[in-house]
């Protein structure tokens, strides 16, 4: 994974200090392509250990277009729980009585979590995140309020249309976009906007366009999200996994991480681990987090830093 330490070192020397939404500020840098090649092994970062748990469960998450913490939750999936909370916080008038981050903010937190693992009512109505990507994925609404799942439209070209540059999925629903960023900030207008499919000599590769990346954080979930979905969609349409090209807007590092990113500089990358999933598995719609298996995983320690809500 020299191509993502490289990254996080290319915005150190070259990226430029901004404020932004958040109010943490970040260094950041416009444009940017990495590219891996999933028959060399499956890229996630051996750098610092990373929670595949949490990735496959939002990947299979997004796959039903669910778009409620609920599932996440109990399943023990945190990364989309602060974004939740913060919107109970902000609803109910109670920022200034819990200041972010702060231990009476954290006690409220674990209340919050495991309200909504236990009481269906209050997790209907605060873990709804909004129009985010589960709905664009399988239920973007056209104009007439019918629901188009661009998952299995997808599918469908590949099997049948092979050789189409139209096998696309888009997340940035322009006509639902405002609804993201004026109803109380309910959840970001999805990060990872867009993504393409081609084949080329019986070998599926994804092109992601992402407008907007957390480095430290978040790109080692999308990258191994994305290199997964693309060996997930391989294997039921019969084609073997080619490569993962992750190409960026506004690459950032949050100044709240630049000590975490120079303490994972200072690591050696190992080898990849291999992903193995279950042959058996035919459908899109029918994987479960049992049907994967990664092998040969030897990562450096877990790197812990604050999420920017």
């Amino acid at each position: 994974m020299k191509q993502y330490l490289d990254l996080l070192q290319h915005i150190l020397d070259s990226g430029e200090r901004k404020e932004d939404r958040t109010r943490v500020g970040t260094t950041s840098v416009f444009g940017y392509q990495m590219r891996f090649n999933l028959q060399e092994g499956f890229p996630l970062l051996t750098t610092k250990k990373v929670y595949l748990r949490a990735i496959i469960h939002e990947l299979l998450w997004f796959l039903t277009g669910d778009t409620n913490i609920k599932y996440l939750v109990r399943n023990y999936v945190k990364i989309w729980n602060e974004w939740s909370f913060q919107v109970y916080l902000e609803e109910n008038k109670l920022e200034q009585e819990y200041p972010r981050y702060s231990e009476k903010w954290k006690e409220k937190l674990e209340w919050f979590v495991q309200t909504i693992k236990t009481d269906d009512e209050f997790a209907d109505k605060w873990g709804e995140l909004g129009p985010i990507y589960g709905k664009q994925w399988r239920k973007w609404e056209d104009k007439q309020g019918r629901e188009i799942d661009q998952v299995a439209t997808v599918i469908n070209m590949i099997k049948n249309d092979s050789t189409s540059r139209r096998i696309i999925i888009n997340g940035w629903n322009v006509g639902e976009i405002e609804a993201l960023i004026h109803d109380h900030n309910r959840a970001p207008p999805p990060c990872h906007t867009l993504f393409q499919f081609m084949v080329i000599n019986g070998k599926l590769s994804c092109q992601l366009y992402q407008r907007s990346a957390d480095v430290f954080l978040g790109v080692p979930f999308n990258l191994a999200s994305y290199a997964l979905l693309t060996m997930m969609i391989a294997q039921v349409t019969g084609l073997e996994p080619g490569e993962f090209i992750h190409t960026f807007g506004d690459v950032h590092i949050y100044n709240n991480h630049i000590e975490q990113v120079k303490e994972q500089l200072s690591r050696k990358p190992k080898k990849l681990p291999k992903m193995k999933i279950n042959p058996e598995v035919k459908s899109i719609f029918e994987f479960k987090y049992e049907d994967f298996t990664l092998e040969d995983y030897d990562p450096h320690p877990p790197i812990k830093a604050p999420i920017a809500v």
